[in-house]
């Protein structure tokens, strides 16, 4: 399974609004999971078997915790029974779509 998800604090007292600090914390139990992951400026996406990816959401949910008065998590899962290697595999079949439409499109 992929999930997509981001975790956040609010109530952190910081003026700035920042929680990069809590975000690094997350972060740093992702990497130390060992499967498989991606990391943009608005989510992270973690790859494995139900049990292993949502012990490691809980683990960067409670790492973010100390951060402030309250966590939000948002979570997207896409389910897909005998296929590993979507982390990477998806992006691939999308740009190889992308560059076939581009390529029928000079051919019109």
């Amino acid at each position: 399974m992929l999930v997509s998800f981001s975790v956040a604090p609010s109530g952190t007292g910081n003026a700035d609004g920042s929680v990069h600090d809590a975000v690094a914390a997350a972060v740093r139990v992702v990497r130390e999971s060992g499967l498989p992951h991606r990391t943009t400026s608005m989510s992270t996406e973690i790859e494995g078997e139900w049990d292993e990816v949502f012990d490691v959401v809980r683990r960067a949910t409670d790492a973010v915790l100390p951060y402030g008065s309250r966590v939000s998590l948002v979570l997207k899962a896409d389910i897909r029974p005998g296929y590993t290697g979507e982390l990477d595999g998806k992006i691939d079949r999308l740009e190889a779509a992308i560059t076939r439409q581009q390529d029928d499109a000079r051919t019109d």
